[in-house]
């Protein structure tokens, strides 16, 4: 744990004196905010008896934590192909440890990048529930979530050899992800086959989540089992990850 820690603190510390990421992340935050959640409430005013900015607010959370997600495998796409990655393999740590480093540090920035989306979009008009406690289990879902997709985005990037090749392959995992999604409109009002496709998603179960946990609204789906779903699903991408990234070690 030592290690991951290290290599979390390394990223964390190039992240704050890298003023140019720590800026773009805050501008990415505040635009998506104000441009797209203002933009869809001047045509949907609301949903379900809720205001829009506080239904789509989750949403655009989660599209942010996707979008770290791969910038987090681009880190250690760029670490592998200068050399770095061998660096931590000379010491004597588990190969897990470079994989858990990489995905907390995706996770705190999605932390960092939500907290401020949810602070602009309170001053948009969200409503927030007066609930610190479902604060708290938002985050801390939002951080496993960020946890899951990180595995995705550090296993493609343990087998790309480009970075083209890995933004052409992660490309598969994003914006589709949001679309096939509860974040623009209501799980109830889908047809059939398209709530199917929908419940697959484990942004679906975040965004459920979120909305029950921060904003008050009745969950569509119990929160019991989309802690579940996104804690299994997180499971399941680091061990895809850590596959890959030893098969790419022996090639």
């Amino acid at each position: 744990m030592y290690a991951t820690y290290v290599i979390w603190t390394r990223h964390m510390r190039k992240f704050v004196q890298q003023t140019e990421e720590l800026v773009g992340l805050a501008l990415q935050s505040v635009l998506w905010v104000v441009l797209f959640g203002v933009g869809m409430r001047g045509m949907i005013r609301e949903v379900g008896g809720n205001d829009y900015m506080s239904f789509i607010l989750p949403g655009i959370v989660a599209l942010s934590a996707l979008g770290g997600a791969v910038g987090g495998g681009m880190v250690l796409l760029d670490e592998r192909l200068r050399g770095i990655v061998k660096e931590y393999l000379a010491a004597p740590i588990p190969r897990l440890s470079v994989l858990l480093g990489s995905a907390a540090s995706t996770a705190t920035k999605s932390l960092f990048q939500a907290i401020l989306m949810l602070i602009v979009g309170l001053l948009m008009g969200a409503r927030l529930t007066l609930n610190p406690v479902g604060w708290l289990g938002a985050l801390s879902l939002l951080a496993i979530f960020a946890i899951g997709f990180s595995g995705l985005a550090l296993g493609v990037a343990a087998v790309s050899r480009s970075i083209a090749g890995y933004h052409g392959m992660i490309f598969l995992f994003n914006l589709p992800l949001l679309f096939a999604s509860n974040a623009l409109y209501p799980l109830d009002v889908l047809p059939g086959w398209m709530r199917t496709i929908v419940l697959i998603n484990p942004a679906t179960y975040l965004i459920d989540a979120v909305r029950a946990l921060a904003f008050g609204t009745e969950p569509t789906i119990p929160l019991w089992l989309s802690s579940i779903i996104l804690t299994g699903f997180a499971i399941a991408t680091m061990w895809f990850a850590l596959a890959l990234f030893r098969r790419s070690l022996q090639s």
